[in-house]
């Protein structure tokens, strides 16, 4: 990431990266609103060798996503927020700025 960002841009960006390269495309191959620790490892592996980004990076944009209440972690699984589903079922590309705003509505 540039070191010229303020914090609050490079977790934007973190989050960004992690949703749109590694975990929407993953919801979208397995074709189910749950993933596994291993699923999402696995994919988060290939694009940090694909894109040379840093694992540090990738983790703070996890845990952020987790924060926002757009994935739920429960126990061994992850679960994209209910919202998000409607997309899932179309194979829609859902791209972060949605996915904030569909999980912030009540």
């Amino acid at each position: 990431m540039l070191s010229e960002k303020g914090k609050y841009a490079t977790a934007t960006q973190n989050r960004r990266t992690v949703w749109e390269k590694i975990i929407w495309p993953l919801i979208l191959e397995i074709d189910d609103v749950t993933f596994s620790i291993k699923q999402y490892q696995k994919k988060r592996d290939e694009i940090i060798q694909k894109n040379n980004l840093k694992i540090s990076d990738i983790s703070r944009g996890l845990a952020s996503l987790l924060q926002k209440g757009i994935i739920i972690k429960e126990n061994n699984m992850y679960s994209i927020h209910y919202r998000l589903i409607a997309y899932m079922r179309v194979k829609a590309y859902c791209d972060y700025p949605t996915a904030i705003n569909e999980s912030r509505m009540i």
